[in-house]
């Protein structure tokens, strides 16, 4: 004799990704990490790194985000943003994604963005400056040059690019 059994699989409940929206809007400094689609070397051409910072600079200006630090790795993006106003960092990080994106796929043919990012709002222990040099430093621990001043896709929107150099 068998006994039959009927296995009933209920449907995954994916686990939110982001935050309540409310807190995407708040005076807070975030970091982000934004990956290409397959890890591809997207960010290797000087030319193409350059069009991502000047929409990077619209997308900043735009919804009154401050961009303290950024740097263009290969395959990613690291990002220190602070929402200086009443802007959400989620319609800011969309609309960078979005227009790069699109030009990315209308002149490479190919999808440049993962979906979805990592993001992570500094507590009060956290000091800002030392999260910056960390994003600075990622070309080093990385092994593509020997100091972060060596490095050209990096540095701040909001400081300048002296302060990777410090």
């Amino acid at each position: 004799r068998y006994v039959r059994c009927v296995v009933v699989q209920r449907p995954f409940k994916r686990k939110p990704n982001r935050l309540s929206a409310p807190v995407y809007e708040q005076r807070y400094v975030c970091s982000l990490t934004l990956v290409t689609a397959g890890r591809i070397s997207a960010f290797a051409s000087a030319d193409w790194v350059a069009h991502c910072l000047d929409v990077l600079r619209g997308s900043a200006v735009e919804h009154r985000i401050a961009v303290l630090a950024y740097c263009f790795m290969p395959d990613h993006v690291h990002l220190l943003v602070h929402n200086t106003g009443t802007a959400s960092v989620v319609r800011f990080v969309k609309d960078f994604k979005q227009f790069t994106g699109y030009r990315y796929k209308r002149t490479a043919g190919a999808t440049l963005w993962q979906k979805s990012y990592h993001d992570h709002f500094l507590r009060n222990h956290e000091d800002v400056m030392s999260v910056a040099k960390y994003i600075f430093a990622n070309p080093v621990r990385a092994g593509i040059v020997g100091t972060a001043a060596e490095y050209p896709f990096s540095g701040s929107l909001a400081w300048g690019r002296a302060v990777v150099e410090a």
